[in-house]
């Protein structure tokens, strides 16, 4: 089983930082990508930012220039360095993860943290 869960969010004023941070935890084989993707209320949960086992990110054009995600491989950890946070960016993020299991090498699980809440107002 795994467990995928994320830490680092809060309140905080427009123009300030957050660094959300999603430890994948469990029977581990390898894990390809991590994302994070958010949800504000009433709309759909929209992909933020997402980096390959490799390395190579993409980002939501409404993030780029202000976000920076990143990954610990022997750690199993994403990251999501948030700056210059406008209001808009409030919403609840999630971690994806896409492993494989030591019980089933050769297909890739996708897994969901329970959401970390991001608030920016003044």
């Amino acid at each position: 089983h795994v467990q995928v869960v994320e830490s680092g969010g809060g309140l905080v004023q427009p123009g300030g930082s957050l660094r959300l941070s999603c430890v994948a935890s469990g029977s581990i084989f390898s894990i390809s990508a991590m994302g994070w993707y958010r949800q504000a209320p009433g709309k759909e949960r929209e992909l933020v930012a997402r980096i390959t086992s490799g390395g190579t990110t993409n980002y939501a054009d409404s993030v780029k220039a202000r976000f920076t995600i990143s990954r610990d491989n022997a750690k199993n950890t994403v990251y999501l360095q948030m700056n210059s946070l406008k209001a808009e960016d409030t919403a609840v993020y999630y971690c994806n993860v896409n492993v494989v299991l030591w019980a089933a090498i050769g297909t890739e699980y996708d897994y969901w943290g329970q959401g970390t809440l991001v608030t920016v107002s003044s």
